[in-house]
């Protein structure tokens, strides 16, 4: 059993993945908020705001270490959220900061409707994520010499 640069890929994307399944129910569960108007858009936004781009490079982080350690199938795996990411950060709304939740549409039917449906689909996919890299990662570590 032999730890390799590509077992370390899959150990951190493993860890990575259940940090940012974590971001995903935090998204589900502000919108839910928002909806029942627990809190308001500004504070909202100023929540969900600050963690975008730390998701966007958690993502981006473990997927080039997926291509350095050349497994492709993980990387293609991943190379359609990545692409879903940078449409919606490329065409995010003019605010101050970072981020592409603005306080003053977020509250429109359409926009929530959309990051819930965003928020839902990234737990699905980080959480089937998980199980693959920890496939991956005990596969990587029984086959190895």
């Amino acid at each position: 059993m032999a730890f390799t640069f590509a077992a370390l890929a899959y150990l951190v994307g493993l860890v990575l993945a259940c940090v940012l399944l974590f971001f995903a129910i935090y998204q589900i569960i502000a919108v839910d908020e928002l909806k029942t108007d627990y809190k308001n858009p500004i504070e909202q936004c100023n929540s969900l705001n600050p963690l975008v781009l730390p998701e966007y490079g958690m993502l981006l982080f473990y997927n080039v270490l997926f291509l350095l350690c050349g497994d492709l199938v993980s990387f293609a795996l991943n190379l359609p959220l990545i692409a879903y990411n940078v449409m919606r950060y490329m065409n995010r709304p003019v605010i101050a900061g970072f981020g592409i939740y603005d306080p003053t549409t977020i509250m429109n039917t359409s926009q929530l409707s959309l990051i819930v449906k965003e928020g839902w689909a990234k737990m699905v996919f980080f959480l089937v994520s998980f199980f693959y890299y920890l496939y991956c990662l005990i596969y990587t570590l029984i086959t190895e010499n």
